[in-house]
């Protein structure tokens, strides 16, 4: 995926949607189309939003179950853990980031 996708909200409900399908992936490329511009900008949301992209990339490590999947599960998943403290009620599509949350986490447990 080569263009940026402006809007926040609707990568984060497609992003949802992969998570959903287990296209760990392709929900990082969507994400991370929306995230370019808010990193450009300095926006407040950019590093959540990178945790994000982390923790999919994560999953679709332990999804191939390579060798060295746990060792960069490991090192990966220490953005998502970094940033997820900015996720709060007082944000921009909160609930839609909680709901990612909760999709990400689920899977972690069992690796973390």
């Amino acid at each position: 995926m080569s263009k940026e996708n402006y809007s926040l909200e609707n990568a984060l409900i497609k992003y949802i949607q992969l998570l959903d399908t287990k296209d760990y992936f392709d929900a990082h490329e969507v994400l991370e189309e929306a995230w370019h511009p808010l990193r450009k900008s300095k926006h407040p949301l950019a590093n959540l939003v990178k945790g994000f992209i982390n923790a999919s990339i994560a999953l679709e490590h332990l999804k191939r179950d390579t060798p060295t999947a746990k060792n960069k599960v490991t090192r990966v998943i220490a953005s998502y853990q970094r940033h997820i403290y900015l996720c709060r009620e007082d944000i921009e599509h909160y609930e839609l980031f909680r709901e990612a949350s909760k999709k990400i986490e689920i899977p972690l447990r069992q690796f973390l």
